[in-house]
């Protein structure tokens, strides 16, 4: 079976919720959309406001707050939110990546091995069995240490050892000073590093993979692999294991792209509303060929020279231009010209969001605004419903 350009882009919008907003709780909302971006603390929350219907902001504190949905450095080695239940499985996944990235040739600087990680973490992961900020953590790691390896020591384990970040306040739970606590002792490693071998890590690829084309397929192999950190042989191989759990179809360009038997995939004409995406938006992200949302044309434009994601115009299913908010409410940039009925629809939708945002931050984004300066042939326009 064959699958249009247009096709996969609806398959993405519709299993990421963005053909329509659905009436889901939080943590159910995460698990079908498998992870979300959290590098900014704003952008989980704008994520989810633009695919949960009448989404309490209160809502999202309470699933940080109760860890249904915990923030952690997983995919990409970047900081995501995902379910809970998730979390243990993607760690798995990603434990080599994780420890060849963090216990590597930075860490061996400070004189450490990834034995010293070993016996390191369950004392660091007892430490940490409440909230703990990032000065509690290096001060401890300095008494067993010294000040000459604490610094290599907690650049590589605080993303190799399952620590999640712990909500520390307003406007967004999570402020740029992060604090940390161990994961939930059900998720954490066996001793002795019991299920840190090849074959649990191969297991918990293919648990990843499944989750993964559920949310973001059809994709490819060089799909799964950006999406989690991991070697493309590896992801081959987990495919090979699903075997029937798996069906193959032919992209628009005759590649490979793997799926869920029976996912939706909408037909081609199915209407894509006007959206304005968080910055970093996993839908963007997650993907090696991101054409399916994002124009190669304008890559360079939305993904900036030191990996910064700015917050999109989301038309038809694509990525038009960018957005920010100002003093006076929402300003928007188009890539190209949108007709009237556009603007209406991104006007009404920016409305919606700076009514949101009001009570919380105006301008969340406020420090990313020196990207705008750098817009060719930029022509903003003050969105007003």
């Amino acid at each position: 079976m064959k699958i249009t350009a247009r096709e996969l882009n609806r398959a993405t919008l519709g299993r990421q919720l963005l053909l329509r907003r659905e009436a889901l709780a939080v943590p159910d909302a995460v698990r079908r959309i498998v992870a979300v971006q959290a590098q900014q603390p704003a952008s989980p929350y704008l994520a989810l406001w633009n695919r949960v219907s009448d989404l309490a902001l209160a809502e999202v504190d309470a699933a940080f707050t109760d860890r249904s949905v915990v923030k952690a450095t997983l995919l990409r080695l970047t900081l995501h939110a995902v379910h809970a239940d998730d979390d243990p499985v993607f760690r798995a996944a990603m434990r080599p990546t994780l420890r060849a990235a963090r216990l590597g040739d930075r860490f061996a600087d400070a004189g450490l091995t990834p034995a010293d990680a070993e016996r390191l973490v369950p004392q660091l992961l007892a430490f940490a069995d409440r909230p703990r900020t990032s000065a509690e953590l290096r001060a401890w790691l300095a008494e067993r240490l010294g000040a000459e390896q604490t610094a290599g020591a907690w650049w590589g384990l605080r993303a190799y050892a399952p620590l999640h970040h712990a909500p520390t306040g307003g406007p967004w739970s999570f402020g740029f000073s992060p604090s940390y606590v161990a994961a939930p002792a059900a998720s954490l490693p066996a001793p002795d590093g019991a299920d840190a071998g090849p074959d649990a890590a191969a297991r918990a690829l293919e648990a990843l993979t499944l989750r993964y084309l559920a949310g973001f397929g059809p994709a490819s192999v060089a799909d799964v692999a950006q999406f989690a950190t991991v070697r493309r042989t590896a992801v081959r191989e987990a495919l090979r294991a699903l075997g029937d759990a798996v069906e193959q179809l032919e992209g628009p360009d005759g590649a490979t792209l793997y799926d869920v038997p029976e996912a939706p995939r909408p037909p081609a004409d199915t209407p894509a509303p006007p959206r304005l995406m968080a910055m970093w938006d996993s839908t963007l992200l997650a993907y090696a060929d991101r054409a399916r949302v994002l124009p190669p044309a304008y890559r360079r434009l939305v993904i900036r020279s030191n990996g910064d994601v700015l917050p999109t115009l989301l038309v038809d299913g694509h990525v038009a231009g960018v957005w920010r908010p100002v003093e006076d409410g929402i300003e928007a940039t188009a890539f190209h010209t949108l007709p009237p009925a556009v603007w209406d629809a991104l006007a009404a939708e920016a409305g919606a969001l700076a009514a949101l945002l009001a009570d919380r931050d105006p301008r969340p984004y406020r420090r990313y605004d020196h990207w705008w300066a750098k817009l060719p042939d930029a022509r903003p326009r003050l969105l007003t419903p």
